[in-house]
């Protein structure tokens, strides 16, 4: 398989999707029935101080509930549920941070060095998004969503700023040059991650808009 050159991942991926079994011990008819029943057994037993604890009944019919959501469960679903966080929020950084070909050293003079491409980077990645969505509303073409005022959409343009893959495959595209090409990443990358503490910051302090404010 190695020497095929199909990459090791995608034939590892591939293996153990074969592997995993997809079939469940109960169907999804059988799962409704016994959950409704779980559940009224649930309720039947409820002890009068509204805690499970004291209840044994609640505790045998949740453990039961448990079980029964597992049966109905394929393993490949409970396995793809189990590893989406670890993917999503760990796996994907990294992998998307390695492959850049940003030196080691990159950190330390990031902010100093390239500090007109990383404000290049915050600024084009939130004023973007205000930009369009300011315009969209001015218009009429759309309007905030309940609850959503201007603070908020400050705070999710700045979020949508995280982002950096597509902007560093364009910049390995549009850079030959060592020197322009590191100055890019580097800002792109520190843009990214600035962007993403401005965000949290916004929307932790911004306060709750309605419609007509």
């Amino acid at each position: 398989m190695h020497e095929s050159g199909v990459h090791a991942t995608v034939a590892g991926g591939v293996t153990l999707a074969f592997t995993m079994p997809t079939h469940t011990r109960i169907d999804a008819v059988e799962f409704s029935r016994e959950a409704r029943a779980l559940l009224d057994r649930f309720d039947r037993t409820e002890s009068g101080g509204l805690l499970v604890l004291p209840s044994k009944g609640q505790q045998e019919a949740l453990f039961a509930l448990e079980y029964a959501t597992a049966s109905v469960t394929a393993p490949i679903l409970r396995l793809d549920h189990g590893l989406h966080k670890f993917s999503a929020f760990i796996v994907m950084p990294l992998f998307a941070f390695a492959n850049t070909g940003v030196q080691n050293r990159w950190p330390a003079g990031a902010c100093l060095g390239h500090g007109r491409s990383v404000a290049r980077a915050c600024y084009w990645q939130t004023d973007r998004h205000t930009v369009a969505a300011f315009g969209a509303v001015k218009s009429g073409i759309a309007k905030l969503p309940r609850g959503v005022g201007w603070a908020s959409m400050l705070g999710y343009a700045c979020l949508a700023g995280i982002g950096f893959t597509m902007s560093l495959f364009v910049a390995m595209l549009a850079f030959d040059e060592t020197g322009p090409l590191n100055a890019a990443k580097s800002g792109i990358l520190a843009g990214s991650f600035l962007a993403g503490i401005a965000g949290a910051i916004v929307l932790r302090i911004a306060p709750a808009f309605r419609d007509d404010q």
